[in-house]
């Protein structure tokens, strides 16, 4: 019998593929790479560790359960030559583009000798699927081309470069083998401090869902999600950026009850928009002005004076003094 291994974003793509009968052993990849550092380093092993401590200290899981985690998880990858065939299972947005852009670039640099590299690229949510339709998905994978392999690894490394003009000239490309590639490269673009009022779309939509009055948290991330393309931000992610909000002084938010430690997902919590929120919203003020940027974006450390900005007007990068001109 054929010995497959599987390999997707998380534990709920593989329980539902699990439910399915997908056949094969299955390889969760476990990693929200749109956020915290990505640097250039020599091994996955040394990436590994650079991101076990940045998730643990979002709080997201204990230093000693992250790190087995991706332990077991390289490992288990780096013995992919005991399968016949490695299957990619991956969605089209940005969390699990980032995923397979990392997955595709390391394996450009391995020699496969007879196993059958192939993937499964759709544009819908494996983790939420029903068992039947995921059952449709069995035997879709096609070959990897050598052309996305080649892109994969320039494009994981245009992400990781320490500015980001590599990685924003993906968008420009005539055509891309990887087919939501140039989606993604966008969507985390826009993620940048945006010229006008140093927000990121993220935190751009949420403060303007929150300018028609106070609501929970909970309803503000649902409400956010509808205005994505592409969902690809977790509740985690979205509550520790308006944390910031929060704790900024002086803050864009406000949360009630007043003594409530932290935005989360507790449904007795309100959170309303302040008068400077409001005023960063309209570009009256800008956000960098009022706090110290100190934030990974793949390679890229925003940091002090050496800030890049995303101008959505022109599609284009440019460094914060420069915008400012």
């Amino acid at each position: 019998m054929e010995k497959i291994l599987n390999i997707t974003n998380g534990d709920s793509a593989v329980a539902v593929m699990r439910s399915a009968g997908v056949p094969g052993e299955f390889l969760p990849w476990q990693d929200v790479l749109h956020e915290g550092p990505v640097p250039e380093v020599s091994t996955l092993e040394e990436l590994s560790g650079i991101r076990a401590q940045f998730l643990a200290g979002q709080g997201w899981g204990t230093p000693e359960k992250i790190r087995g985690m991706f332990r077991r998880r390289d490992a288990h990858l780096s013995r992919f030559r005991d399968y016949d065939r490695v299957i990619l299972w991956f969605e089209h947005d940005l969390f699990d583009q980032l995923q397979l852009l990392q997955i595709l670039a390391w394996f450009s640099l391995e020699s496969p000798g007879d196993v059958t590299l192939n993937s499964v690229w759709v544009e819908r949510y494996l983790g939420i699927m029903k068992p039947d339709e995921m059952k449709m998905l069995i035997g879709a994978d096609r070959p990897v081309t050598e052309a996305q392999l080649k892109l994969a690894g320039r494009a994981w490394a245009a992400f990781r470069a320490p500015v980001p003009s590599a990685w924003a000239a993906l968008l420009h490309e005539a055509a891309s083998s990887i087919p939501f590639l140039k989606g993604a490269v966008l969507r985390l673009l826009e993620e940048y401090p945006a010229c006008g009022n140093g927000l990121s779309r993220t935190e751009h939509q949420a403060l303007d869902i929150l300018a028609s009055g106070p609501k929970s948290p909970v309803e503000v991330f649902k409400l956010l999600q509808k205005r994505e393309e592409r969902v690809f931000m977790g509740d985690a992610v979205f509550y520790a950026k308006m944390n910031n909000f929060l704790h900024a002084g002086p803050p864009l938010l406000a949360i009630s009850p007043g003594d409530a430690p932290k935005i989360c997902s507790d449904p007795g919590l309100e959170i309303s928009i302040t008068e400077t929120g409001r005023g960063v919203l309209s570009s009256r003020h800008n956000w960098l002005d009022l706090m110290a940027v100190d934030r990974w974006i793949g390679g890229v450390h925003l940091r002090g004076s050496d800030i890049w900005c995303w101008d959505k007007n022109t599609n284009k990068l440019r460094k914060r003094d420069d915008a400012q001109r």
